[in-house]
């Protein structure tokens, strides 16, 4: 497991934060990737030693070169994705620019395919792969002001479910962990009462935290599950329930 390579994007702040760090206390190889804050990269680096990169998630030639940049200072292929990168753009529709759906889907999605199809075929050669999606309760229930991250959160599960067919021949799982509502800086500019409003939706009575989610990931991208593909791990206290 040491010699494991995982990256994980959008690795350096919430729920990328606990994840890249619970991967790392777990023994494996981390790379994080961010998409700005240099100084919080370079602080969360000299607190983890987690190595951290720049790029667009979103530009697939970005996403090539940056993963090639990795793979040499690591000295091997990455063996487990995590797709955690995300931002949101909310607006009602009649108010959403089109700008606003676009970076959103590009971030939230096809940054999902990008980063999948660069690492796939070192999977696929090794035998071995690990592709966790992070999505969103907001995916599964849809929410007001959100149908561009709804939109991206949805599209997650079929993509998912799709790959982990093509994959599974291979030794390579693919699943995605949909986090509730979790304590982070994203829910921070979120008016209290409107949080109020939010936990009073959640049976367990309070927001998730982000360690929790990583609990998640760790347990999917372990050895041991090898039989768990193309399934989806909700952590949102029982805010969703299929």
């Amino acid at each position: 497991m040491k010699q494991r390579i995982a990256l994980v994007t959008g690795g350096t702040r919430g729920i990328g934060e606990a994840i890249s760090k619970a991967l790392h206390n777990a023994g494996y190889k981390v790379a994080a990737t961010y998409a700005s804050r240099d100084d919080a990269a370079k602080t969360f680096t000299k607190e983890t030693g987690i190595a951290t990169y720049k790029w667009d998630i979103s530009d697939f030639h970005a996403c090539e070169k940056g993963v090639a940049h990795v793979t040499k200072d690591f000295g091997g292929g990455i063996d487990i994705l995590i797709n955690n990168a995300g931002i949101t753009r909310d607006a009602a529709m009649h108010k959403m620019a089109f700008d606003a759906w676009e970076t959103v889907i590009e971030t939230n999605l096809t940054s999902c395919f990008n980063m999948s199809r660069v690492v796939i075929e070192h999977m696929r050669e090794k035998k071995f792969g690990r592709i966790v999606n992070i999505s969103s309760v907001n995916g599964q229930l849809g929410q007001f002001g959100q149908t561009n991250y709804g939109a991206a959160k949805a599209g997650i599960f079929g993509f998912t479910k799709s790959l982990a067919r093509e994959a599974a021949a291979k030794g390579i799982t693919v699943n995605a962990v949909s986090p509730g509502y979790i304590a982070t800086e994203m829910l921070q500019t979120v008016r209290e009462d409107i949080i109020k409003q939010i936990v009073a939706g959640i049976p367990v009575g309070r927001l998730g935290k982000p360690e929790e989610v990583a609990r998640a990931v760790l347990f999917l991208v372990a050895d041991e599950a090898s039989f768990i593909t193309g399934e989806t791990l909700s952590v949102n206290g029982g805010q969703y329930m299929e």
